[in-house]
Order: C-alpha cells, then sequence, then structure tokens
C-alpha cells in the first residue's frame, strides 16, 4: 500500500494561483508551484501533465466558483437581487484577491488553444454569462426605468471596472469600491426598497 498523497490538485492549482497574483502567468511553471509549496517536482506532473493542463486547471476553477457565488447570489434574479449582485463582486474581489487577479487577466492570459480537449470542453465562455445577463436584463426592464442594455451592464461591467482600478493598483478592494458600485447601481437601477 502506498504512501498517501501529501498535496492534491488544489493546493498545487491554489499555489499557481497565487504565484500568478504576484508575478503573472510567465511565473506559474510546474517546478516553481511544486516548489512554492515544498513538493516534488514529479508530484505535481502527477495531477497535470503540462503546464497548459495547470493553467486550465486555474481558471476553470476560479471562473467556475465565481460563477456559482454569482448565481448563487442573484437566486431566482429580481431587481432587488440584481441591485445587490454589484456589491457582492466587489465583496468576492475583496475576499479572494488572488483568485480576482486570475479573473481580472481573463481566459486569454491562460492559452486555451493549448488545453487539453477536456479542458476546453468545460470552458464557459465569456459571451455565455453575457447572453445569460441580457436576458435577465431584459425581462426585469419592465420594472425599473434602466433599459435591458443598462442593466447588463450595471450588473457585471460596472463592478469588474471598479474592482479593476483597485486590482491594477496592487491592493483588494474595500468597503469604499463596495459603496460605489452599490451607489452607482441604485441610481442606475432604481433602489428596490423606495417601491411600494
Amino acid at each position: 500500500m502506498g504512501r498517501p498523497a501529501k498535496h492534491d490538485p488544489d493546493d498545487f492549482i491554489d499555489a499557481a494561483v497565487e504565484l500568478f497574483a504576484r508575478g503573472g502567468a510567465r511565473s506559474v511553471a510546474l517546478s516553481a508551484v511544486a516548489a512554492s509549496i515544498g513538493a516534488a517536482n514529479g508530484s505535481i506532473y502527477h495531477r497535470f501533465a503540462d503546464r497548459a493542463s495547470l493553467l486550465a486547471a486555474m481558471w476553470l476553477r476560479t471562473s467556475a466558483r465565481f460563477e456559482r457565488g454569482y448565481r448563487g447570489q442573484l437566486g431566482e434574479p429580481n431587481l432587488e437581487s440584481v441591485v445587490a449582485v454589484g456589491p457582492w463582486v466587489v465583496e468576492w474581489c475583496r475576499d479572494h484577491p488572488a483568485e480576482a487577479q486570475v479573473l481580472q487577466a481573463g481566459l486569454r492570459a491562460f492559452g486555451p488553444d493549448d488545453w487539453p480537449p477536456e479542458a476546453r470542453a468545460a470552458l464557459t465562455t465569456p459571451d455565455d454569462i453575457r447572453r445569460d445577463l441580457r436576458r435577465i436584463a431584459k425581462r426585469l426592464a419592465a420594472s425599473t426605468s434602466a433599459t435591458p442594455d443598462e442593466i447588463a451592464f450595471a450588473m457585471l461591467e460596472l463592478p469588474i471596472a471598479i474592482v479593476r482600478r483597485a486590482l491594477h493598483a496592487g491592493r483588494a478592494p474595500g468597503k469604499r469600491e463596495v459603496d460605489l458600485v452599490r451607489g452607482l447601481m441604485a441610481r442606475i437601477l432604481g433602489d428596490p426598497s423606495d417601491r411600494t
């Protein structure tokens, strides 16, 4: 019977995300990831065939976690949950600064053309998410004076734009950014608590 594995795939992905947040995609070499958690080089190759597989795992896990939380926050979308989702994006980025850097870099930074076929098949594209947001925005447009485009913008693009400023400055977004997103979303969509 062999010894139990000291490091699981998530340990390597966590380390890769941290390296990426500090030094970008070039810093994510398999040997550097293994060294950062005190693992033997062979153990990372046992879990990831190559760098492209690790980059795919980083993007897929990070984007799936964000999307799961985002959709959970929206619930059955209504105007109140839409107004609340913008500040949630900022808070998620504050609570997960390294993962926020991964998402901020965008899919192209992770070389999806080089990913193994099964990783490419698992990919949810930004266009898929935007299509869902447009559908929600069209449905909610009747309950506000905002247009569907304004609603879709407020749901994702606005909080990302505000978070981007903090991430580019090398810091996690804070209360100031949460308040800014909340206020701007209320202006665009109207404050649901004012509705009777």
